[in-house]
C-alpha cells in the first residue's frame, strides 16, 4: 500500500532536512490575534513599527492568500553543541546569539522550502506559496496549532521532542490535506525562562514586553539604550538565548545537522576587542551572510561597547576612547558610559575636559555629565 500525500510530503521535508513537519488549517488563529492586539495596543512592541502596521494580516492566514486551504508547517533543528549561557563567564568575549553564528536561517530554510513545495506542486498539481519569518504569519500559533510544539511561558515555540532550538517555515497550498492535531501545553509549573530574565521582559507568564528584552535591544532597537538595562546586557553582543536555554525540555533537543547552523569561527566566543575594532569595511566582510549584517555596523559597536563597560577589563580603554570621535552619536554615547565603567575618576575627568566642550549631540552630553 503505497503512502499518504500527507506521508510523502513529511518524507520529502525530512530528506532536505527538516526534522519535523505538520499540517494545519488556515483559521482559527482568533485567541493568538487577541493576544498580539494587545500586546501592540499596550506598547510593548516597542520600535517594531511593522508589527501594528500589518496587524490585522496576521489574524487570519486568508488574508495573504485567500485560495490556501492548508497550512505545511516545517520545524528544522539548530540546537548547539554546546550551553549557550557559558559565554556569560567570559567577560572579555562577546555573546551572540545561537541563531546568529552561523549562515541566516533564512537563506538555508527558504531554499529548502521551495525545493519541497516544487516537489509538492509537481506531483499534485496544487499552487504554492512558501514564508519564512518575512511575511505577516503567526508561525508559532501555526505551528501549536500544526501540532509541533506549543508556545511556552516566554512565548517561544517549544517541542516535546526538539526542545527550544527550532527555526520554523510554512507552506501555503490550495490542496486540501488532512490537518494534524494541535498540541497541549507541557509547561505545568515551571517558570525558568521567566526567572532567568535579566531584564524582567516578561510581566506575566505568556507575555513578552519586547521593551525590555535584550534581544530586541541589541537587534531591533535603534537608539540609546537605557541605562536601566546596560548592566543586565552583561555581555551579550547580539540577542540573548538564557530564557530558551533553561528550558527543560531541552534535555530531549539535539544537536543541529546542517552545516550552515555551525559557529562561524569569528562568531563563536569572539573577543571584544577584535570586534571593537572592525572597520565598515570589515564589519561587512566578517557577517557576510550573516542575520548580524542587517542591524549595521554603528549599532553592533553600540553593543559591543556595553559589553566592553562589563567587562572589568581597563585594557579595552584605548578601543573605547577611539570610539569618541565615531560620526555615530549612538557609538560615542555608549563610549563614554563605558569609560565610565572602567577608567579612574581622574582619566575620565581627563577626557570629559577633552571632549565635552565640542560634543553637540544632547545624548552624548548626557552620558559625559552623568560621569
Amino acid at each position: 500500500m503505497s503512502a499518504s500525500l500527507e506521508q510523502q510530503l513529511k518524507d520529502m521535508a525530512h530528506s532536505v532536512g527538516f526534522e519535523v513537519t505538520r499540517i494545519t488549517e488556515p483559521y482559527g488563529l482568533e485567541k493568538a490575534a487577541e493576544e498580539l492586539d494587545y500586546f501592540i495596543d499596550q506598547g510593548r512592541h516597542g520600535e517594531m513599527a511593522w508589527m501594528k502596521e500589518k496587524q490585522d494580516r496576521r489574524s487570519d492566514p486568508r488574508t495573504l492568500w485567500p485560495d490556501v486551504n492548508s497550512i505545511i508547517m516545517l520545524g528544522m533543528n539548530y540546537g548547539p553543541d554546546h550551553d549557550p549561557m557559558d559565554i556569560l563567564g567570559h567577560s572579555d568575549r562577546g555573546g551572540i546569539s545561537v541563531y546568529a553564528q552561523g549562515t541566516d536561517y533564512h537563506n538555508i530554510i527558504k531554499k529548502k522550502l521551495k525545493q519541497i513545495a516544487r516537489w509538492f506542486h509537481q506531483t499534485t498539481g496544487a499552487e504554492v506559496k512558501v514564508f519564512v519569518d518575512t511575511a505577516p504569519v503567526m508561525e508559532k500559533p501555526l505551528a501549536e496549532k500544526a501540532g509541533i510544539g506549543w508556545q511556552g511561558k516566554h512565548t517561544n515555540l517549544v517541542s516535546r521532542d526538539l526542545g527550544s532550538w527550532l527555526f520554523l517555515g510554512s507552506i501555503f497550498t490550495t490542496a486540501k490535506l488532512a490537518y494534524d492535531h494541535e498540541e497541549k501545553d507541557h509547561c505545568g509549573s515551571c517558570q525558568n525562562c521567566l526567572d532567568i530574565c535579566p531584564t524582567n521582559a516578561f510581566p506575566a507568564p505568556y507575555q513578552l514586553d519586547a521593551r525590555r528584552c535584550i534581544s530586541y535591544l541589541t537587534i531591533e532597537y535603534k537608539g540609546h539604550i537605557d541605562l536601566e538595562f546596560r548592566k543586565a546586557m552583561g555581555n551579550r553582543i547580539y540577542g540573548c538565548d538564557d530564557c530558551l536555554s533553561v528550558c527543560p525540555w531541552n534535555k530531549f533537543a539535539r544537536t543541529a545537522n546542517e552545516a550552515g547552523y555551525f559557529p562561524r569561527p569569528e562568531l563563536y566566543y569572539p573577543t571584544i576587542k577584535d570586534m571593537l575594532d572592525l572597520s565598515d569595511s570589515d564589519f561587512r566582510q566578517v557577517f557576510t551572510a550573516s542575520p548580524i549584517k542587517r542591524i549595521g555596523r554603528d549599532y553592533f559597536i553600540r553593543n559591543l561597547l556595553i559589553a566592553a563597560g562589563n567587562s572589568g577589563t581597563p585594557e579595552l580603554l584605548p578601543a573605547i576612547i577611539e570610539k569618541l570621535s565615531e560620526p555615530a552619536a549612538v557609538i560615542r554615547a555608549m563610549a563614554v558610559w563605558a569609560i565610565g565603567e572602567l577608567a579612574s575618576d581622574t582619566e575620565c575627568r581627563q577626557l570629559k575636559e577633552q571632549y565635552l566642550p565640542s560634543e553637540m549631540d544632547p545624548d552624548v552630553i548626557r552620558e559625559w555629565r552623568r560621569l
